[in-house]
Parts: structure tokens; C-alpha cells; sequence
């Protein structure tokens, strides 16, 4: 498929993807007990006070409608204003992003960096003794609670050693030595089980590509074991590692919402915890459509790079 064509046809699978995903997360914040209303005028408001309120933030409407015109909105690029804070929901995202953004690419590098040259390691040594301590680490690590971990590592990093914050975040723009050494724990409690994931797959497809004939072909040759699994073997395998690096960046946005309470980061996960707490629906709504939009867009990608991988896939 040209790359003009599955432009086209992402785009189109994308639009009822991005309207499903909002619909569902409007709805379930209307059925959750609570009343923006009532968390905003505070407890001793009157009932006058309230439905004053409610009128201001459209919630007088049926829900349909309200759904519409945050709909409309969106397509005109408003998302809404923030019921807490009264700022416009982009302004707040867009604040606490750079935050998670750090964390994100920090826990992909971990799974990446780690994952890889260990599945690698298991699958050139396989049923021997390191292939086998290899895959039961990677075991325990895809069982272990990623806020588990976080908790283990601000005791044992942060609390005894102070070799690192145990909360908090720097901007990169303010100090980038400093925010990267405050995003290092989060980063690795959130990329521990992403590098266990990947080792078992790469080891997996490793294990497959090593035994095929080309590749016995260029160790009779005389090549080097290591130029033949880092430039040969590891391409040959690059399908299925992209396939589970796409399906580990949303797992490490999930699971960033989580990681960020435990770690005091002023992200975006922390913002959704905090904006479902306040029912501020404006902001829930806008989280979740920028993380579904930036997922497909990731997707996205790793077909352009399924594309790059398999000339077969540019030809078909």
C-alpha cells in the first residue's frame, strides 16, 4: 500500500476510534456518583447556588447535548475550560506534559536498552544457564507491580542512599541534569516490566531467526557472531520487537497515571487522578482524547517502520 493511500485509511480508522473513545469517557463520568456542581460550590452552598452552577457549566443540559457541544468545540480546537482551575484545558495539559513526556521516553529507554541486548543474550545461549536466570528475571519482572517497585526504589535509592528525589520533577528547560536525575527512579520502576516484555519477545524471534539458514550461512562465511546477530539476525527480527515496543508505549502511559501518584510528579497522570477526583470533566475529556491521539499516532509510526522493515509490505 502506498504511503499516501494508508495515510488515508489510518486517518479514516482513526476519526470513530478517537468519537467511541470520548463517547465512552463522557458517559462513565456522568454515571459516577457526584456533582461537579456541588464540589464547586462546597458543601454549604444552597440548592439556588448550585443549580446557578450547573447552569454555568452547562450541566443543565441533557447529555447528548453536552456531549455535542464539547464535540464541536474540540473541532474548532477548544477543549474546554478547566472547572478547577478556571484555565482553559489545553493551558493545563500542556503544563504538566513535559513531565510525563520525561518519564515516558526514560522508561522506553530502559525497556529498550535493557530488554534487547538480554533477549539477545538469552536467545545465543539458549537452555543454557544464563538463558535460564535470564527468562526468570524477565518472569518476575512482568509480575511485579511497577508501583511496587517504585515504592522499593525510593526506599533503597532516596530514603537510604540520596542518590535521587524521591518525588517531584524539574523542568528539562530549567535544569537538564537535574530533571533527568529526578525522572531515573520513575523511569525505571515504569521501564522495568516494558524490558522484561521485550526480552521474551526478542528472545523468542531471536531464537526463531537464528536458526535459519542465511544466517548459518554467514557464520560459515566467517563473519563475526556479533555482526551477524547485531546487523543481520537483529533486522530480521525487527517485526515482532516493533510490534511489542508499539504495544508497551501505551502500557507505559497506563501506567504512568499510577507511577507519577507514587513519585509526586506533576504529570499528566497525576492530573487525570486528581481531575476525576474533582469530577473536572473538562480536563478528564481533554486527557484522554490527547493520550488516544497520541497511541494511534504511535501506531501509526510502527507501520511506517513495518514498511521500512519488509519490502514486501511497500509492495503489497
Amino acid at each position: 500500500m502506498h504511503i499516501p493511500r494508508m495515510v488515508a485509511v489510518r486517518l479514516a480508522a482513526a476519526v470513530p476510534t478517537v468519537f467511541l473513545a470520548s463517547a465512552i469517557v463522557f458517559l462513565l463520568q456522568r454515571l459516577i456518583p457526584g456533582d461537579p456542581a456541588v464540589t464547586e460550590a462546597g458543601q454549604d452552598a444552597t440548592p439556588q447556588a448550585i443549580a446557578h452552577i450547573r447552569v454555568l457549566l452547562g450541566l443543565n443540559h441533557p447529555i447528548a447535548v453536552q456531549y455535542w457541544d464539547w464535540l464541536t468545540g474540540v473541532l474548532h480546537g477548544n477543549l474546554g475550560t478547566s472547572i478547577q482551575s478556571l484555565q482553559p484545558t489545553l493551558t493545563v495539559i500542556g503544563a504538566r506534559l513535559p513531565a510525563s513526556l520525561t518519564i515516558w521516553i526514560g522508561s522506553l529507554i530502559v525497556s529498550i536498552g535493557v530488554g534487547i541486548p538480554l533477549g539477545i543474550r538469552a536467545a545465543r545461549s539458549r537452555h543454557r544457564p544464563a538463558d535460564e536466570v535470564i527468562t526468570s528475571v524477565a518472569s518476575v519482572g512482568i509480575a511485579m507491580p511497577s508501583f511496587w517497585l517504585g515504592m522499593l526504589l525510593v526506599f533503597l535509592f532516596s530514603l537510604t542512599l540520596h542518590w535521587f528525589p524521591a518525588t517531584g520533577s524539574i523542568a528539562f528547560s530549567q535544569s537538564p541534569l537535574q530533571s533527568i536525575r529526578a525522572a531515573v527512579l520513575p523511569s525505571i520502576a515504569l521501564g522495568c516490566v516494558g524490558a522484561a516484555e521485550v526480552t521474551r519477545q526478542v528472545r523468542s524471534a531471536m531464537i526463531e531467526v537464528l536458526t535459519q539458514d542465511h544466517i548459518r550461512t554467514d557464520l560459515a562465511k566467517g563473519l563475526r557472531n556479533s555482526s551477524v546477530v547485531w546487523l543481520h539476525a537483529l533486522k530480521n527480527a525487527g517485526l515482532p520487537i516493533a510490534t511489542i515496543v508499539g504495544l508497551l508505549i501505551g502500557r507505559i502511559i497506563s501506567g504512568s497515571v499510577v507511577v507519577e501518584s507514587v513519585f509526586g510528579v506533576p504529570g499528566v497522570g497525576s492530573l487525570l487522578i486528581q481531575a476525576v477526583n474533582a469530577r473536572d470533566y473538562p480536563v478528564v475529556q481533554g486527557v484522554v482524547l490527547i493520550l488516544v491521539i497520541f497511541v494511534l499516532v504511535i501506531n501509526f509510526l510502527i507501520d511506517l517502520f513495518y514498511r521500512v522493515l519488509d519490502p514486501r509490505l511497500r509492495e503489497a
